[in-house]
């Protein structure tokens, strides 16, 4: 069984309503291994390293199995647009694929939204994003007279196709026992209150008290020297952009292993 739900956001005096990003569920038997990957940014080498390990291993498990990319493709590596079009492209037979929301990404889709408004993106890593996509951001500012007319070389540069599915990413995957996010949840707080904000960019409180719910959530986001097992938690961003290593974390068969 799969569930999607989208969260329906009342902001605003005049009671403007916000879809925020969808959610995914599925059933806790609907796969026989599921391999969570940390942040890629912009590792592409990195990433289809992390692939190969886990096609190696999957080839010996029966049944579907799932590979959750917990978000950040974009930012501070070399190669984000190979990552988004290697991620956009179908998996072998008997696997599938969710790639999750991670605070970069949205904030790479609020940039092209509106490249004023989204600047602050510029202060996360987002040069090589765009240099990525054959953008030399500082040269497009002066040939577009400043952030209102970066629009149209956004637009040529970034395929709609990219954009559309940055913004179809979901935030959050629950699997029986186990959350997946980006960042992780507010500790105590019901799955169905959990803001997108939460969801891609919490810290602490989360990471020193743990969800606080029968759950045991699987994020990136804060970036360790290894695979990070916590409070009901476990951090899987290794800085592959930085040590070269893109982790994997496997979870069947009542085990959660290394790849």
């Amino acid at each position: 069984m799969i569930k999607l739900w989208r969260k329906i956001l009342d902001t605003g005096s005049e009671g403007d309503v916000v879809t925020a990003r969808s959610r995914l569920e599925f059933a806790a038997d609907a796969y026989s291994a599921i391999y969570a990957v940390g942040d890629v940014h912009g590792s592409y080498i990195e990433l289809l390293n992390a692939e190969c390990r886990i096609l190696q291993d999957a080839s010996s498990r029966d049944g579907r199995k799932l590979i959750v990319m917990l978000g950040d493709y974009v930012d501070r590596g070399p190669c984000s647009r190979q990552v988004v079009e290697h991620l956009m492209r179908p998996l072998a037979p008997q696997i599938d694929r969710v790639s999750l929301c991670g605070n970069h990404d949205d904030a790479f889709c609020h940039f092209l939204e509106d490249p004023s408004g989204g600047r602050r993106w510029l202060d996360f890593g987002a040069a090589a994003t765009l240099y990525s996509y054959g953008l030399d951001i500082d040269h497009a500012l002066q040939k577009a007279g400043g952030f209102a007319g970066l629009s149209s070389h956004l637009a040529q540069a970034v395929p709609a196709a990219h954009y559309d599915w940055f913004k179809s990413l979901p935030v959050m995957l629950k699997v029986g026992q186990f959350l997946f996010a980006h960042a992780g949840v507010k500790p105590a707080t019901p799955l169905d209150a959990q803001t997108d904000e939460d969801l891609m960019w919490i810290r602490e409180p989360f990471l020193s008290r743990g969800p606080e719910m029968p759950y045991t959530v699987v994020h990136g986001h804060t970036p360790t020297d290894s695979v990070t097992f916590g409070k009901n938690r476990i951090g899987v961003d290794t800085a592959a952009y930085a040590s070269g290593h893109l982790s994997v974390v496997r979870i069947a068969d009542g085990h959660t292993d290394l790849v």
